[in-house]
């Protein structure tokens, strides 16, 4: 595509205006044609995931094409009744009045994407933004050129390319673009770059989704079954070799707790990847030789009880667990990102709480307990994007849920009607009623002003509890005889 942005956001605007985005077939058809991307070209995206992040075909059919079909299809489900407006419930001042919220499409969005899910985390805020009546300008990350050439080439041939653009480049192109005035900025990545995108948008008052990441605390409890608890945690480490924005980061587990884990863990690595791991097809790589030296650099003096192992031409790092870390550790001041599990030993759930909110709120947060009681600590007594209780990143695709950070690990949520909301601007609509009761009923604001017209305000405003439901169930005999008795008590005002 042309590598004139200004002209690009110009006639995308146009076209905005134009209404073309608006209609309700119109977005059915663009998410058909979203759909259809993703089933004609499944073993193409499964070829380039494996040529250029190293993942198994397995990790890729579940964590890009099933989600993504996932979300588009809950998309097509319900995009009309989200399309509705909504009636909330009205205070008795407005009985006689239309009270509505209609969901508007901000305009031209621009959404930026990761490397780590290189088509999921481009399609699944694009779904959004064409449910809700968008133009959209798409940066895949240059990171995985290949996985941002395809879509490149290929998204426009399955959903309309007046409407929708994916501009690929690197740092000076997503810089050109951030200069540019959007309706609304989609990023996700790491909480650094989230800063530069949040200082540019702030240029235009662009309102802005953050979905960033952060160090994800996992608690483990004394009660937890622990075999089940090693597995699972693990399975999150060993995911896309642990480069997920939801990853568990580090466990926080008592001395007792910690000896049991390392065994289950290492227990469970052998008898997933058996003894020549190195060479099993079913463990992804690190993304590339810079993720690569970073990690082996947070690895450097540690007390490494499981794993360990690294071959940089391979860029392959063995799943490892880390003891003896004390906070101070390099390990424990950024998000790991890669498949090292640090332990940290606490000795009660109030000391692990108190460590998870000694520091920036993460992006999610797991707890292993089979106790109700110690459960609802951490769901009262903690702050996250999310949390999950005896798993780990499977709320993630749960769209029944909203998906995001708070603080430093981002702003907004999105999946399923979540998405639709980000990208709607939520319009207040409020349509009086011209009627002679209506007005008799309105004339009460006008001058000339007395005691008499106060009270009545203040009654009708007066907050009684219940009231707005039985106004808002009231016929309109019932509401004649209320404003009557309000009338002949205060006797023409």
């Amino acid at each position: 595509m042309s590598k004139d942005i200004e002209k690009t956001i110009s006639d995308l605007r146009k076209t905005f205006y134009s209404g073309k985005t608006k209609t309700y077939d119109f977005r059915r058809a663009q998410l058909n044609g979203l759909l259809q991307f993703v089933t004609e070209n499944e073993r193409q995206i499964l070829d380039i995931l494996s040529k250029e992040n190293r993942k198994p075909k397995f990790e890729s059919c579940i964590s890009e094409i099933s989600h993504m079909k996932t979300e588009i299809n809950e998309a097509l489900t319900n995009l009309k009744s989200w399309m509705q407006p909504t009636k909330p419930r009205k205070h008795i001042s407005y009985i006689l009045d239309k009270v509505e919220i209609h969901s508007q499409p901000y305009g031209v969005v621009l959404i930026i994407g990761p490397w780590n899910y290189p088509f999921d985390l481009v399609i699944s805020p694009l779904i959004g933004a064409i449910a809700a009546g968008n133009c959209a300008v798409v940066k895949p990350s240059e990171i995985t050129p290949a996985c941002a050439k395809f879509l490149e080439d290929t998204l426009p041939n399955y959903i309309d390319s007046s409407c929708y653009v994916v501009y690929n480049g690197g740092v000076a192109e997503t810089t050109k673009l951030l200069e540019q005035k959007f309706d609304y900025i989609f990023y996700t990545g790491s909480t650094a770059v989230g800063k530069i995108i949040y200082k540019a948008a702030a240029k235009h008052l662009t309102p802005t989704t953050l979905e960033l990441g952060g160090k994800s605390p996992v608690y483990l409890d004394d009660s937890a079954d622990v075999e089940l608890a090693a597995a699972r945690i693990m399975w999150g480490k060993c995911w896309n070799s642990g480069q997920s924005c939801v990853e568990p980061d580090y466990l926080l587990c008592s001395e007792y707790m910690k000896d049991k884990f390392v065994k289950a863990a290492k227990k469970k690595i052998q008898e997933w990847y058996g003894e020549k791991m190195k060479q099993n097809a079913d463990f992804c790589r690190i993304i590339n030789q810079n993720h690569f030296k970073r990690l082996t650099k947070l690895l450097e003096g540690s007390t490494i009880v499981l794993g360990g192992h690294t071959d940089p031409a391979d860029l392959y790092i063995e799943p490892t667990i880390v003891a003896n870390v004390k906070t101070t550790d390099p390990i424990m001041e950024e998000e790991i990102f890669g498949p090292i599990l640090p332990i940290i030993t606490v000795e009660t759930p109030e000391a692990a709480i108190e460590f998870i909110n000694n520091r920036e709120k993460p992006l999610a947060l797991y707890v292993f307990s089979t106790s109700k009681i110690e459960q609802n600590k951490f769901l009262d007594g903690t702050y996250s994007g999310g949390i999950c209780i005896n798993d780990v990143l499977m709320h993630y695709s749960c769209s029944a849920l909203p998906f995001g950070g708070v603080g430093a690990s981002g702003i907004g949520t999105y999946h399923g009607v979540y998405s639709f909301d980000t990208f709607s601007h939520k319009r207040a609509a409020l349509i009086k009623s011209l009627d002679r009761f209506g007005e008799f009923t309105q004339s009460v604001r006008y001058p000339p002003y007395t005691e008499n017209k106060l009270k009545i305000i203040n009654l009708v405003t007066m907050n009684i509890p219940g009231m707005d439901f039985v106004m808002s169930n009231a016929t309109l005999p019932l509401l004649l005889v209320i404003f009557a008795l309000l009338y002949f008590m205060y006797f023409k005002f």
